[in-house]
């Protein structure tokens, strides 16, 4: 997406939007897109003495198109089918939209009293709106401080860090970051200058890189694993503080036991954890061999199954992506920032650039946080399996990401219709918790659009307008029925709930009974779904709407 912010004169002010063309799902959003009354291209006048009335309608129509423009493949393929009343796909579309509105009005274009400082203003007013109205309660109470977490704060203040944060023990989460002072939208939570970030530079002048380089297939990453396995017991290293603050195990998914791999069997889940660990199993039996003719640069005892494991599971956790001043992306640890708690209502969902200016990583605010407030980041649009297997844990709330896959054949189609081409080019169709949908009504049902045209085609019904269903509402059983069984074969799979006291178990199947409850429910929504519209068409078959 582009959007230009042109001053025309003092009393003048246009918004020039654009949908990129290289957007992966742009005939998807074009369509969301007039579905609203809106192109591909829009601009946005603002004029004269503005009234806070027509202030509004420009926001509004700034915000339709920010929102569709900033929505992920999941929210595109659920669509309108989950949007409120209000027009909000999700909060974080909503905080995602208005943070890009909010980046074409830069502050230095602002003088006060115009009217681009006044739609500055009134998106901070929204901000705080759309939160306050769904924020999740993060105040904390009785957190203390942590010795060694509390000395790598203070090892990066003495390197440069600035943070508005304190590292704490917050019930429910272990260890977190708490605001020590009221924070705005758009203020900076935390800053950490380039220097203070490990990543791959560490691995090119260290004594490994010649050893390393000669290796075929030999990555980065993997490089940055191994540097780290070592670095970890360096008590000389410059990163003491950082490593030390590291727990002995991460305790994610890729470490579970018999005992809960066990209470996943009938669970996507399952699968999931049991080719991660064999992959990461063949990596390191390929690996080691290849350094134990250099054990004074790779010492044994350092590079254990166990400590592989552990490294892949700190990267896994805590790395992220960052884009550096040359345009290369490079994996990085960030000390102090890998105590971010993730949420699904994060405050701070903008961040993975360092600033040319100032040569740091910097973590602003997308929604306020009040002080004493723990501060979240999204650690990306993940599912929760995604989470529970690389993190360890499972986010609170609806988690919007938690789908169930259903792969499907592309249909060819050769009508020329730009409609019929997005509708029919979902290679995997998706379905979630139905009680996430805003529409239940016959030929709805909580079930996302995309599938069930793509299954009325399979049926044979090509067309999908409201007078085609009403005219074939045998099809429409058909693929009900045809939904619900297959359903019914997974939730048979799942089984029945577990009668183990959860709160007397081993952590980690703990978590697995946690994780196949959610399944259950996810499975037990749709197939309710499904059997309320089948009495829908049923009604409608014996008695025709005149």
């Amino acid at each position: 997406m582009v959007g230009a912010l042109n001053i025309m004169s003092e009393t003048v002010v246009e918004l020039c939007l654009e949908l990129s063309e290289d957007d992966p799902f742009y005939q998807h959003k074009k369509k969301l897109l007039s579905c609203k009354g809106l192109g591909v291209k829009e601009t946005v006048s603002l004029s004269g003495s503005l009234s806070q009335q027509l202030l509004n309608a420009s926001l509004e129509k700034l915000l339709h198109f920010g929102r569709i423009a900033n929505l992920d493949k999941v929210e595109v393929y659920f669509g309108d089918d989950a949007c409120t009343p209000g027009g909000v796909y999700s909060v974080r579309n909503e905080v995602s939209a208005l943070t890009w509105i909010f980046s074409l009005i830069p502050a230095s274009s602002c003088k006060p009293q115009t009217l681009e400082a006044a739609l500055r203003e009134a998106v901070k007013v929204r901000v705080s709106e759309v939160v306050g109205a769904e924020g999740e309660e993060a105040r904390v109470g009785d957190s203390h401080r942590c010795e060694k977490e509390s000395r790598l704060v203070e090892w990066g203040q003495r390197n440069g860090v600035k943070t508005k944060l304190q590292i704490t023990q917050i019930e429910g989460y272990g260890r977190g970051a708490i605001a020590t002072e009221d924070l705005k939208f758009g203020d900076v939570a935390l800053e950490i200058p380039i220097s203070s970030l490990i990543s791959e530079e560490y691995v090119y002048s260290s004594d490994m890189l010649p050893i390393l380089e000669k290796i075929d297939g030999m990555t980065s990453e993997t490089m940055m694993l191994l540097w780290t396995m070592r670095e970890k017991h360096n008590h000389e290293s410059r990163f003491k503080p950082y490593f030390d603050s590291l727990q002995e195990s991460f305790c994610t998914g890729l470490s579970f036991g018999v005992d809960a791999v066990m209470v996943l069997d009938g669970t996507l889940l399952l699968d999931e954890i049991m080719q991660s660990k064999e992959l990461l199993r063949e990596r390191y039996d390929e690996l080691i061999p290849l350094l134990s003719n250099h054990k004074n640069v790779f010492p044994p005892e350092m590079y254990t199954w166990e400590h592989y494991l552990w490294a892949c599971e700190l990267y896994y956790s805590n790395s992220m992506q960052i884009k550096f001043p040359d345009g290369k992306l490079r994996t990085c640890l960030i000390p102090v920032a890998g105590f971010l708690n993730h949420s699904i209502q994060p405050h701070i969902v903008k961040y993975g650039k360092v600033d040319v200016e100032t040569s740091s990583l910097k973590f602003p605010l997308s929604r306020p946080c009040n002080k004493g407030e723990q501060c979240y980041l999204s650690y990306g649009n993940y599912s929760s399996s995604h989470l529970l297997t690389f993190y360890g844990f499972l986010p609170k709330g609806d988690n919007l990401y938690d789908i169930i896959p259903l792969d499907v054949d592309v249909i060819d189609d050769d009508d020329d219709d730009e409609d019929m081409e997005s509708e029919y080019s979902w290679t995997t169709h998706m379905l979630r918790g139905t009680w996430l949908s805003s529409n239940h009504n016959i030929f709805h049902y909580g079930l996302p659009t995309p599938l069930l045209n793509y299954l009325r085609r399979a049926h044979g019904l090509v067309h999908h307008t409201e007078t085609d269903l009403w005219e074939n509402l045998e099809v429409e059983m058909g693929v009900l029925e045809n939904l619900k069984s297959t359903f019914d074969d997974m939730m048979q799979n799942l089984g029945d709930a577990d009668s183990v006291d959860g709160e007397n178990v081993q952590w980690d199947v703990k978590l697995a009974m946690e994780f196949k409850e959610r399944q259950r429910k996810i499975v037990s929504s749709i197939l309710d779904s499904c059997s309320a519209g089948i009495e829908m068409v049923q009604k409608a078959i014996a008695k025709p709407p005149v």
